[in-house]
């Protein structure tokens, strides 16, 4: 793998890869059908890149948390994130 010298492993390579095809979709909805802010549960308006760069903030600091106060596997703070996740952008 071209990566080695980043030490980067496959499932790391297939995370950032799919956050940035997310990325590149969610630019590219907001390009072709822009969408006006609204306001959610958020104390500020947002569009739906918002709701999404805070949401992906959020996984971020839930799994950070979760390595640090937990023993437990990742795949329960992978639960609570995609919850967070679904929420921020419904009802965020």
């Amino acid at each position: 793998m071209a990566l080695a010298w980043m030490a980067w492993t496959l499932p790391t390579v297939i995370f950032f890869c799919t956050i940035g095809v997310i990325l590149a979709a969610m630019t590219v909805w907001q390009v072709v059908a822009p969408s006006a802010e609204r306001r959610g549960w958020l104390p500020i308006p947002t569009t739906p890149g918002d709701r999404l760069f805070v949401g992906l903030l959020g996984s971020a600091y839930i799994h950070l948390a979760w390595i640090g106060l937990s023993d437990a596997t990742l795949w329960g703070a992978f639960a609570v994130s995609l919850v967070w996740l679904i929420g921020i952008l419904r009802w965020g």
